[in-house]
């Protein structure tokens, strides 16, 4: 087994949902672009020699995925286990009108609370889990593209830490790079602008930037719709 390899972790393409929709499984449409997103996703994952390309079962994963793979050469694994978590009955509704009751609930469990018909964070957890143990043991330099509740739980994963189901995931449209080490301990290595017209910059070992895989005027745009409600990453910046 190789003493290191490198995991880039990769959250789709902004999507065209309406401001205030909760929506997990629900398959929803990326927002013209994706392309230009996934060009830049294409320079950081060569850079990295990923061979190995993981990704969510959702139209808004694979889509990017697959133009992806066809681009890079990387072998395409799709794994259900990549999904969104199911919110159930509350798919497609604005938070809003959600009960607070039950949305109040969600933040004071949000591993045991399950949404009606839906999924709880535990079992979120146990799925993720299950996916990266076995990343960890095929010691193959990866790309792995999901969505903000899985990526949040494998950031914690590489960061050495439980899961915090309630702490900020990483935007639409961004990637982070670590090196996995034999001991299946991470650590950040790299983190370099995705777009192929920016030229990369020097990295900061350790550091919990992410970065961006499109244009500097499009993060402004995507900074500018963030919405919370009612826990610190949910709507559109949680799937």
């Amino acid at each position: 087994m190789a003493q290191s390899f490198p995991v880039l972790l990769v959250r789709h393409a902004p999507v065209m949902v309406p401001e205030g929709v909760c929506y997990g499984r629900q398959d929803v449409a990326l927002r013209p672009g994706w392309e230009r997103v996934t060009s830049g996703l294409a320079v950081l994952a060569q850079g990295a020699v990923c061979r190995v390309l993981y990704t969510s079962p959702a139209a808004r994963c694979q889509q990017m995925a697959r133009k992806l793979a066809a681009s890079t050469g990387m072998e395409l694994r799709i794994d259900p286990r990549l999904a969104e978590m199911n919110f159930g009955e509350w798919e497609g509704r604005l938070w809003q009108d959600i009960d607070r009751g039950l949305l109040d609930a969600w933040a004071a469990d949000p591993e045991g609370f399950v949404p009606p018909g839906g999924e709880s964070g535990r079992a979120l957890c146990h799925r993720v889990r299950a996916f990266w143990q076995e990343v960890q043991q095929a010691s193959t330099a990866a790309c792995v593209l999901s969505h903000g509740g899985p990526l949040r739980v494998l950031s914690a994963l590489a960061a050495g830490t439980p899961p915090a189901l309630l702490a900020p995931s990483m935007p639409q449209g961004f990637a982070r790079l670590f090196m996995v080490s034999a001991s299946a301990n991470l650590s950040p290595e790299k983190e370099e602008a995705a777009d192929p017209q920016r030229p990369s910059r020097p990295h900061t070992p350790r550091s919990a930037r992410v970065v961006p895989l499109w244009p500097r005027n499009a993060r402004r745009a995507a900074a500018e719709s963030h919405f919370t409600f009612p826990k610190t990453d949910t709507g559109p910046v949680l799937t």
